[in-house]
């Protein structure tokens, strides 16, 4: 019997019973207060008057009407740059200890993100809600004393003018409980190389002295790890090596996308738990089995503001214009995707992280992401979001009987006629022009807007396949292998051709 386990459980099971719900609009009010109060006298404090702010009558309003929305880069051209060149009380008191270097899938390079002390804070509190949920998941004693194999950016943090630099997950993993430590796999050593296919391979080779019984990390690098793993020992599927696995934390995307290829590599079902951590903080987590939904953490120093996602709040770029209303957790609806806005303890302010979610549970602060901003498809009226575009290829998916995990597209034009170019992540061998066929119909039929403009301004859908392991390397190839990378999902034109230039030279299929 696993005593130990079964303790750990009931400790969790206990604490789990005695913590009552949190009121998340009340827990909301409070963060707020908390920020703006801890902030006042900073320089950006005293620039928005927050002493004023919390003199209101309604403190989220007034915060709202006087401190402007900040994207990454408004921030750092006003605030954050003094932040890195060693200023300290600019946006939060003292100087952060460390910055995160976001993967940046829409910008040309790595972001820059301040992290505070209470930020790690944050981020450990969470990951301890997160763990105490397990509760609610129909999981045996045994399994809290397997080990959890943490795929994330290389903990080898780099030293910089007095503070060290590195992705999130890194960053993360190396300030780990110390009651953690022997749970933790693959362990300090491995998680420092910095070469993520040296790291991996080592991750093969030591696979079978670790009793793995959960993963955690972005879909598309497990992926790739467990194959990689699979094919070192000359197995069938990762159960073969790890058979105690039961437990998968998805973090960032939609996992819908992965499902089908990452089953493959299973020999029996396992728990799947979506996360939401990304560089700015520990956003939301999954906390029952009923949903596949994130709750918001509305009590852990990330107060939250929500943007109705329409056209014409958004700029061409992707950007949000100033004007468009914002609205608090009070005030959200169901069956509307959002803007996501956050203020934290690490000194982002009205920040535009670059999500957009929708609530599926209200009341619960249950949310799922939706896609980017920067993602919305929008050249010729189409109103494709990635939560739609993911959508039709489910449909995809299930008619063909195949499987894409990974897709990339771009509004091109062809004798100033636009087309949508889709590349599809696929090892089909089912012909181009029926995919892009099919696909152009479920898309019609599934969205108005895009029928509308397929009547109208874009005249056609075209569809090119390409191996999985293309897109994984086309993050290699823009030093953005493993870690937090995600891929992005529709491409400025300009981009898009860099992008067919690399494939015309790598795609071996």
């Amino acid at each position: 019997m696993a005593i130990i386990g079964s303790l750990i459980k009931g400790a969790i099971n206990l604490k789990d019973a005695l913590s009552p719900e949190p009121n998340h609009e009340e827990s909301q009010q409070k963060v707020l207060q908390e920020l703006l109060t801890i902030a006042s006298g900073t320089e950006f404090g005293k620039e928005y008057d927050f002493d004023n702010i919390l003199e209101s009558k309604n403190i989220q309003e007034e915060f709202a009407n006087k401190v402007p929305y900040f994207d990454y880069h408004q921030l750092l051209e006003k605030w954050w740059g003094r932040v890195i060149d060693g200023e300290p009380n600019v946006t939060w008191p003292g100087s952060p200890d460390y910055f995160a270097l976001s993967s940046g899938t829409t910008g040309k390079k790595s972001k820059r993100i301040p992290v505070t002390n209470e930020m790690i804070e944050s981020i450990r509190s969470a990951g301890i809600k997160q763990v105490e949920a397990l509760s609610n998941f129909d999981l045996p004693a045994s399994f809290f004393e397997k080990d959890i194999m943490m795929l994330g950016s290389s903990t080898d943090l780099q030293e910089r003018e007095g503070h060290l630099e590195g992705e999130i997950s890194g960053i993360s993993a190396s300030n780990i409980p110390f009651w953690f430590e022997g749970f933790y796999k693959p362990g300090k050593e491995i998680a420092k190389i910095d070469d993520w296919d040296k790291r991996v391979q080592k991750i093969a080779e030591n696979a079978k002295k670790w009793d793995i019984g959960a993963l955690s990390g972005i879909p598309s690098w497990m992926e790739l790890m467990l194959q990689k793993v699979i094919e070192y020992h000359g197995v069938e599927t990762i159960h073969d090596i790890w058979p105690n696995l039961q437990v998968y934390t998805s973090g960032g995307v939609a996992f819908s996308p992965y499902e089908k290829s990452f089953n493959s590599l299973l020999k029996q079902p396992i728990t799947i738990i979506d996360t939401y951590l990304a560089s700015e903080g520990f956003i939301a987590c999954q906390d029952r089995p009923e949903t596949d939904a994130m709750k918001l953490i509305t009590n852990n120093g990330i107060y939250f503001e929500f943007v109705p996602f329409q056209p014409e709040y958004i700029n061409q770029d992707g950007s949000l214009k100033q004007e468009a209303p914002s609205i608090t957790l009070k005030e959200v609806e169901t069956d509307q995707d959002y803007v996501l806005l956050i203020t934290t303890v690490s000194g982002a302010w009205r920040y535009i992280i670059g999500d957009t979610i929708e609530f599926t549970d209200v009341e619960r602060a249950e949310i799922r992401i939706t896609g980017r901003t920067k993602f919305f498809l929008n050249v010729v009226g189409s109103q494709l979001s990635v939560n739609k575009m993911n959508a039709a290829l489910r449909v995809i998916e299930e008619k063909f009987n195949i499987e894409i995990p990974e897709f990339t597209l771009a509004a091109t034009r062809i004798h100033d006629e636009f087309y949508h170019h889709w590349y599809l992540g696929s090892e089909t061998t089912i012909d181009n022009e029926m995919l892009a066929k099919e696909l152009d119909e479920v898309l019609k039929k599934a969205n108005k807007n895009y029928k509308v403009a397929r009547s109208k301004a874009l005249k056609g859908v075209k569809v090119t396949t390409v191996l999985p392991i293309v897109f994984s390397e086309w993050s290699g190839a823009q030093k953005k292998k493993g870690g937090q990378v995600k891929m992005e999902r529709v491409m400025s034109e300009e981009k898009f051709a860099t992008w067919e230039a690399f494939i015309s030279e790598n795609d071996p299929k």
